[in-house]
């Protein structure tokens, strides 16, 4: 497996301070990557309701399902692609299927239309995402990882919290269409030129890190084909399987909040302003949280700081299922967002300790594979059980679900962090 093409003589250094300029330009970018969800994330499932006329919550959550069956399909190949032709071309190419959505979402004539743009945003976010990862890891070494990822994950998070709210005001002021999508179009137009015009292949500094590169107890070394690499992290090496399955239901509880949380909150009487608020506070708190959580996962390890995110996660999601209030669905809002800043940033640092560095794009892309199925099972179960029984019901079935998967990460998964240093 190549890993990319590397200038003859390139010096390269790694950490956070010699990569200082490329990683903020990376965090700008992934930011922006999180603004083209967010842009969705209030006005879609309420123009689901109130312009195309869907009254099941199934078919509502249609569009939740194709972005996280493309986005997991095109997260497996991202991290291979980036490896084998390097990191560049592959966020190029996310940022170009990226272009079209905005509009799509801005005059789409009937919801088909609505389901194609989020293929397109899932191919985006697939290809985007995952190289700003990977691009991360591969700058600051091994020192820092978890701190890189909680930078990566708090900028594409805290956008997708400050797009929901935008959008949610601009609609209330302006309607649900067209004028909230006009931040999409920015989003993609200035994500794609920083990325051709000043975003630096990284390829150099994996060569670098993988000459120096001493295998860990509990790490696997050796080059691997993509199929092995899939079987490591599926079910071969218990603490990538682990994560893979924590990643699922973290996103399989995230695509639930997406479709479901504003439509229990309209349902709840509350105005379209209030509602937008609200939808923000999750990933704002979880963009925030992950500045901190990161870095402390450096300092404490992965295993128990991922457990236990996923129990505060299953708590919020509880609150927001038996409250009835603005104030309870707030409380509920920012536990949810507090428990899934401790497992986020924290699974994707447990990956890259494990894996080689010249196979570590693959095995971040399985994990991300399996992540984002999450929102296609996350999409269908929560429409299936709002539309057998209510919202709420929908909700509560997935927080126990969350529960026992942060006892799942507690029985199966080695800690990779003090493993690792040793």
């Amino acid at each position: 497996m190549r890993h990319g093409r590397v200038t003859a003589g390139q010096a390269v250094r790694l950490g956070l301070r010699a990569n200082l300029a490329q990683f903020a330009l990376l965090v700008g970018v992934n930011a922006l990557v999180g603004g083209m969800v967010g842009q969705e994330r209030t006005v879609l499932p309420l123009l689901a309701e109130d312009v195309f006329g869907l009254a099941s919550f199934t078919a509502m959550l249609t569009f939740i399902a194709a972005f996280g069956v493309t986005k997991a399909i095109v997260n497996a190949l991202a991290g291979a692609l980036a490896d084998r032709f390097g990191r560049k071309p592959v966020l190029l190419a996310g940022w170009l299927f990226g272009l079209p959505v905005p509009l799509l979402l801005m005059w789409a004539p009937a919801w088909e239309w609505v389901v194609f743009a989020n293929v397109l945003l899932g191919v985006n976010q697939g290809l985007a995402w995952s190289v700003t990862v990977i691009m991360k890891i591969d700058l600051v070494g091994p020192q820092r990882r978890g701190l890189a990822m909680g930078f990566n994950e708090a900028a594409g998070y805290g956008a997708v919290a400050v797009a929901a709210w935008a959008t949610g005001w601009i609609a209330a002021v302006a309607g649900l269409r067209p004028a909230p999508f006009f931040l999409g179009v920015a989003f993609a137009g200035l994500g794609l030129g920083l990325s051709a015009l000043f975003v630096r292949e990284t390829a150099g500094h994996v060569a670098e890190e993988a000459a120096n590169h001493t295998t860990p107890a509990g790490g696997l070394d050796g080059d691997h084909s993509t199929r092995q690499v899939f079987a490591l992290g599926t079910w071969r090496n218990r603490s990538l399987s682990a994560a893979s399955q924590a990643g699922l239901v973290n996103n399989l509880n995230e695509g639930a909040a997406w479709g479901l949380f504003p439509l229990l909150f309209a349902a709840g009487g509350l105005p379209l302003a209030q509602i937008g608020l609200l939808t923000a506070i999750a990933p704002a708190v979880w963009g925030v949280g992950q500045l901190f959580t990161g870095g402390w996962s450096d300092r404490v390890g992965r295993k128990w700081l991922i457990a236990a995110g996923q129990w505060t996660e299953a708590l919020g999601l509880a609150a927001i299922a038996l409250g009835d209030t603005f104030a309870v669905w707030a409380a509920g809002s920012a536990l949810f967002g507090a428990g899934t800043a401790m497992a986020y940033p924290t699974l994707l640092a447990a990956v890259g300790d494990v894996a080689h560095p010249v196979w570590r794009g693959a095995a971040v892309g399985v994990y991300r594979f399996w992540r984002d199925i999450g929102f296609a099972v996350g999409a269908v179960l929560a429409g299936v059980l709002a539309d057998a029984f209510s919202i709420a019901v929908a909700i509560a079935v997935i927080a126990a679900l969350t529960a026992a998967s942060g006892v799942d990460v507690a029985v199966r998964m080695y800690e990779t962090r003090v493993r690792a240093s040793a």
